[in-house]
């Protein structure tokens, strides 16, 4: 059932809310290496912007802004290693038409199986928030959203044909308890950084303790680019 927020804190109040807690998981995910040019090699672990993703699938507008904090893994980490056709180019504004025959190319992809997890975020308002606009607002929406499977578009693990399932958890249910695994995950994409002339990758040295990912703030000296 879903449950009020009852007015809020004073934080929330002042654009920024409560930790959001959301599970989710399927049967395959490939959070892709960038430095994997040719094979698509997944990161062990969900990456932040994937999160992110999947946060904004359910609800996004230009008055509010994700920050995933932490990621917990649900479920052991297992590989499955895939062979599969892609489209070996991208069309343009200038491109008439393509082939897919013509570019059909074969890859081998090391993809993640049978995954779960519970992504914790939290959401600001930004500038571009009106008069009617509130964080408590939005905490409602999106745990009415959640909660009803509403989405603007099917939220994804990575690849859009790895479907994602999802639901929430409402503050005052226990957090699904992660894997007792501990391990370095080494460097990580944290999230795109669109307000250059280019867009331009961030990265953070990651680490998985109890099954618990902490993802620092996106504009603090631990992420660079």
């Amino acid at each position: 059932m879903l449950m009020a927020l009852n007015g809020g804190t004073m934080k929330e109040l002042n654009g920024k809310s409560r930790m959001i807690r959301l599970k989710v998981w399927g049967d395959n995910a490939c959070f892709t290496r960038p430095e994997m040019k040719v094979e698509r090699v997944s990161y062990d672990v969900m990456t932040p912007s994937a999160a992110r993703g999947i946060l904004e699938a359910i609800i996004w507008k230009p008055a509010i802004r994700w920050h995933v904090a932490q990621i917990d893994v649900l479920k052991p980490i297992r590989w499955e290693s895939v062979r599969r056709n892609e489209v070996g180019c991208v069309m343009s504004p200038r491109t008439q038409h393509l082939l897919i025959e013509e570019q059909r190319q074969q890859r081998a992809g090391l993809f993640l199986r049978d995954v779960a997890y519970t992504i914790h975020a939290w959401l600001e308002l930004t500038d571009k928030a009106g008069p009617e606009d509130s964080i408590i607002k939005f905490q409602e929406m999106f745990l009415r959203r959640a909660e009803k499977g509403q989405t603007f578009h099917r939220p994804y693990l990575g690849c859009r044909e790895f479907a994602a399932h999802f639901e929430p958890v409402f503050h005052d249910q226990p957090s699904p308890e992660p894997i007792e695994e501990t391990r370095e995950l080494g460097y990580m994409l944290h999230d795109m950084d669109y307000t250059g002339q280019s867009p331009t990758a961030h990265f953070f040295r990651a680490s998985m303790g109890a099954g618990r990912v902490k993802v620092p703030p996106f504009k603090s000296g631990e992420v660079w680019s």
